[in-house]
């Protein structure tokens, strides 16, 4: 079962209701940066864990300002629309609701806090977010890398380092793809689910692929239908490489 680390009470929470009623996630960003970006790809990867889940949500956005270019960035990013929160009425008989929003910023109501923290740019120019939604994948992988609760350093190499991995993973998907398929094995399945079930541990989530890519005697079908189910939460687009002459 999926738990998190609520930030207000500092204990581990499951945000599936007890008696698996409605989940609101909303995400709270006051304008658009680095940092609101990865709040709102937490929100996704909650969403996206809860989906899998099989639990009903309402996904919120809640932001007094770039509204608009927050939902153009995060679909560039793969990150699926919120609605806006300021047009929606309260209740709706949510079980539960869960805040995600960066570190430093002030909890609000009540319910658990998924607590983000900041990204920072550490190139020789001003930070480029339009030129680094050009490579959204790229920017997905390396913020996904990080431990939620740890700040990311980004430069052009941890970018290039990623745009390589994303690259090489469809050309091995695409590979994978041409033999038969096979079940995902049991171990790799439990494995994956343990790491995001833990407080969204996505790089251990990585580090599963990493070892399946390599492990010896798994098949190359059972390679790509584990490649599929984790995409199902990472949102890389992994299949984009199929029928091409990887």
């Amino acid at each position: 079962m999926l738990r998190i680390l609520d930030a207000r009470t500092g204990e581990f929470v499951t945000p599936t209701p007890a008696r698996r009623g409605l989940t609101r996630v909303e995400a709270h960003v006051p304008g658009l940066d680095l940092t609101a970006l990865r709040v709102l790809l937490a929100a996704d990867l909650l969403v996206r864990a809860l989906e899998l889940a099989g639990t009903p949500l309402w996904t919120l956005l809640s932001a007094p300002r770039e509204q608009a270019e927050l939902r153009t960035a995060g679909t560039t990013l793969g990150i699926r629309p919120f609605e806006d929160s300021r047009d929606l009425a309260s209740g709706l008989g949510e079980a539960q609701t869960v805040h995600v929003l960066r570190a430093d910023a002030s909890a609000p109501g009540t319910g658990p806090v998924l607590a983000v923290a900041p990204v920072e740019w550490t190139g020789p120019e001003e930070e480029p977010l339009p030129a680094l939604l050009d490579d959204p994948d790229a920017l997905r992988l390396a913020l996904l890398s990080v431990p939620r609760t740890e700040p990311v350093r980004l430069d052009r190499a941890t970018l290039d380092e990623a745009a390589r991995t994303v690259a090489g993973w469809r050309s091995g998907v695409a590979g994978w793809a041409r033999q038969p398929s096979r079940p995902v094995p049991d171990e790799v399945r439990t494995r994956l689910r343990a790491a995001w079930e833990d407080d969204l541990d996505l790089p251990g989530v990585l580090t599963v692929l990493r070892e399946a890519a390599q492990a010896p005697g798994l098949p190359d079908g059972a390679r790509f239908e584990t490649y599929m189910y984790a995409d199902r939460l990472l949102a890389l687009d992994l299949a984009s490489g199929l029928g091409g002459t990887a």
